[in-house]
Parts: structure tokens; sequence; C-alpha cells
């Protein structure tokens, strides 16, 4: 296979376009340029050629890889189903992820740690927080050290009830309505029933 023309990129920096005589175009970087050594008017064996598309597939996946990380943070796990998702094969998607951990552009560790924080300032309990850690893929060991970093539990259900109550004891229809509210967010009945003790009202009973 003939190659027609070698051009670097329009839009993107550091991509390199490489025209086949088939019409083929394979998106590489500029180390690859030179680790192949590619000139318009070389000819590629199967071998060769082979070998360029599997850069040239590796170096697109990387470079999305890239992309979505500069979008918003996400887990390692998150980010390869992601490619997947766009055509990636599984070992590409491995490949772009190892890479961007090894640079530092991921870290399940403090995404935990930020998923974490983040949920505490919506308002969520330990629960909630636990349920978001699995839906955006971080690795279960990585969970009690997220966890640690919340706020006291009894400290966020009293802000909670106090912002609702400004000082008044609720009737039972509304007091019900904000333990349900609570437990969803993910607090614990404990957690919920102490803090109706705090507040001097009467506790719920299972």
């Amino acid at each position: 296979m003939r190659i027609e023309r070698v051009e670097a990129s329009k839009h993107k920096r550091g991509r390199v376009l490489v025209f086949l005589e088939d019409g083929a175009c394979l998106k590489i970087t500029e180390q690859e340029l030179l680790d192949f050594g590619l000139r318009a008017g070389d000819q590629l064996d199967e071998t060769a050629l082979s070998r360029l598309k599997e850069a040239a597939g590796v170096s697109n996946v990387k470079a999305a890889a890239a992309d979505l990380i500069g979008k918003r943070a996400m887990s390692r796990a998150a980010l390869e189903k992601k490619l997947k998702e766009k055509g990636a094969s599984e070992v590409e998607a491995r490949y772009a992820a190892e890479w961007l951990e090894a640079i530092g552009a991921i870290n399940d560790a403090e995404y935990a740690a930020l998923l974490a924080q983040h949920c505490a300032r919506q308002g969520y309990g330990p629960a909630r927080v636990r349920e978001k850690l699995y839906e955006k893929g971080v690795p279960r060991e990585l969970w009690d050290d997220a966890l640690d970093t919340l706020p006291d539990s009894a400290e966020a259900v009293d802000r909670f009830l106090e912002s609702k109550l400004r000082g008044c004891l609720p009737e039972e229809r509304e007091k019900k309505r904000l333990t349900d509210a609570l437990l969803r967010r993910g607090f614990s009945w404990g957690d919920v029933k102490a803090g109706w003790s705090r507040l001097g009202a009467a506790s719920w009973e299972d």
C-alpha cells in the first residue's frame, strides 16, 4: 500500500494525517510518525500496514479518552466503558486508561473523594454516596477512604431538619415526610431518629 501524502492536522495539535492510495486516512501522533519513519511515496507491506493501523487505532482512542477526561472527571472503569461504547476494543480502552492513569490524568482515589464531597454538598448521606460510588465504577476498596471525607451524619441531619423546620416542631404528616426524605438521601434510620430526638420531637418507631 502506497502512502499518497502525510500532513499535520489543521484541527488537532500533534496529530498527523496519513493518506493511503486506497483513500483511507490514518490519524497518528507525531511520535508514531517518527517511530514508523513515514514519508509520502513509501510502500507499506501488509505487516507494516497492519502495525500502522493498530497504532492509529490506539492513537485515536487515546485522543478520545483525553477529550472525555477533559470535559468531566470520571473513574477509570467509567472511562473504559465510555470508550467501548464509542467503538474502542477492550484492549484499546484499557491501554488508553492506563496511559491516562500513568500521567496522572485519572486517579480513582481522588475521584472517589471528590464524588463523596460533591454528594455531601448536595445533602446526601453515606448510603446514597455508596450508591453513587458504585454507579460511577469506583473500586470498592476505595469506598471507605472516600466515606471518611464525609461530614458527620448527625450534623448533616440536624442541618437539613433545621432548614426545613426553622425552629418549629412539625405535625405528624410533615415529620413523616421529612423522615422519608432523609432516608431517601441515604441517612440511616438511627441517624434520623437521633436527629428528631435532638430537636426535642418524639422519635418515630419502626
